[in-house]
């Protein structure tokens, strides 16, 4: 799966560990910096944009989650990549005249969409 593009979005986890497998292992983001053995905070730069995840007891994880769009190189090959690791999408996948898109949810409830303009 390649992400394209995404505005600046940070989410508050519950497991720095496993964010990072879901962020690293799963949607295939590298940190921008070198990680320190416990990190609060990371961040993924995609393209032009940037997403960091941070365990900290000051910023709690939300029961809504947040919700962060990413812009994907093939739509349907990000589906089938997800659906392999056992995503579940809770709406769609859509098609509209402007667009695809699908959304899912992170470990900690943090809502995350693929979308394609066409």
């Amino acid at each position: 799966m390649k992400i394209k593009d995404i505005a600046f979005v940070s989410c508050a986890v519950s497991d720095m560990g496993r964010a990072r497998a879901f962020y690293e292992g799963v949607l295939g983001l590298k940190p921008n910096a070198p990680m320190s053995p416990s990190p609060y905070c990371i961040e993924y730069d995609a393209e032009a944009g940037t997403i960091a995840i941070e365990s900290n007891p000051d910023w709690p994880v939300s029961p809504d989650g947040m919700s962060a769009t990413f812009e994907v190189e093939d739509f349907h090959a990000a589906i089938r990549h997800l659906r392999d690791h056992d995503v579940t999408f809770f709406l769609g996948p859509c098609e509209t005249k402007v667009c695809n898109w699908a959304v899912f949810r992170d470990p900690d409830g943090n809502r995350l969409v693929i979308h394609k303009r066409k």
